[in-house]
């Protein structure tokens, strides 16, 4: 089965990464979206997104990376995507997740698989990587080696 793992990647972290392997493991194979929240004011461009998920999921069979635009569920149609796999850390992840879960299935009929975040990953977020890393902290444990670089030269 083919699933989904859509974010907005800013940066992809290795909490993200976790989600994605165990997906594959999983469903065999794992489309991984990257779109534009309208909401969030972003570090990297869209195109440095996903360059920096192509490069940190390089070498991994049975995962290939998109550009996202427009309705997820319009995305899962046009490839026969059937399920979205997306990673949760606390409630309030699972209460905005629902909500889009419920959301996506009476657009789409598409089904969401919510993953626990990791315990090593459960407090990794892309925003608390950029707010350290703004402030002159070392996030290289907490993303990609390809990643830790683009940063380095931010």
């Amino acid at each position: 089965m083919k699933v989904l793992c859509p974010g907005s990647f800013d940066p992809i972290t290795v909490g993200h990464l976790d989600i994605i392997e165990r997906a594959h493991a999983l469903f065999g194979e794992v489309v991984v979206a990257i779109g534009n929240n309208s909401t969030k004011k972003y570090l990297f461009s869209f195109d440095e997104r996903v360059a920096l998920v192509e490069g940190a999921t390089e070498g991994l069979s049975g995962i290939t990376v998109e550009a996202m635009d427009g309705l997820l569920v319009d995305f899962c149609r046009d490839r026969g995507i059937g399920a979205v796999v997306k990673g949760i850390r606390f409630g309030a992840d699972f209460d905005f997740e629902l909500q889009q879960a419920h959301v996506n299935y009476d657009l789409g009929t598409l089904d969401t698989i919510l993953l626990p975040a990791a315990r090593d990953h459960v407090t990794l977020s892309s925003t608390i990587i950029r707010q350290v890393h703004a402030l002159g902290g070392d996030v290289s444990r907490y993303v990609p080696a390809n990643v830790a670089a683009a940063l380095a030269h931010k």
